[in-house]
């Protein structure tokens, strides 16, 4: 599947964020009529739930060679391993996200919130508490990435 067939937006992160509640990323998919469904369905035909799921961002480029490092986004299916989707974005747009997360926390586990639209309409809604950041050579940040207390990786 096509990385331009995707838009990406984020909420609630930076100076006017609402602290009341997990910062979100919005995925708008512009491609053919029910890829996208299909990828993110189960061998049953059901899509997938939050848990069925993982979310992650590994880096093109190490993070201190560049002013806006690039690499990408990927939405993977947790069974199989599957690439769901995958966008191009920046780590200086991401890693602001990732704050934003531990800061709305407080002393609870970070979390955030996945919305994947087709052409404007809601597919999936996903409540999240994982969000993996890996370095060019496919190393774990684990500074960088969101992961529960609790949890060994």
């Amino acid at each position: 599947m096509r990385r331009d067939y995707f838009d990406l937006t984020v909420e609630g992160v930076g100076e006017g964020a609402d602290s009341r509640g997990p910062p979100l990323v919005r995925i708008d998919f512009h491609g053919p009529e029910g890829l996208l469904h299909d990828r993110l369905s189960g061998s049953d035909g059901d899509l997938l739930d939050a848990s069925e799921v993982d979310v992650a961002f590994r880096l093109r480029e190490p993070l201190a060679s560049a002013d806006e490092p690039e690499g990408v986004v990927a939405v993977t299916n947790r069974y199989t391993g599957d690439f769901i989707l995958e966008l191009n974005e920046t780590a200086t747009d991401v890693l602001p996200f990732i704050h934003a997360a531990r800061d709305v926390a407080g002393d609870e586990d970070a979390h955030y919130r996945v919305e994947i639209d087709v052409k404007g309409d809601r597919l999936v809604a996903y409540e999240k508490h994982t969000f993996l950041v890996y370095d060019h050579e496919g190393n774990l940040l684990r500074n960088e990435s969101l992961i529960p207390s609790g949890v060994e990786l």
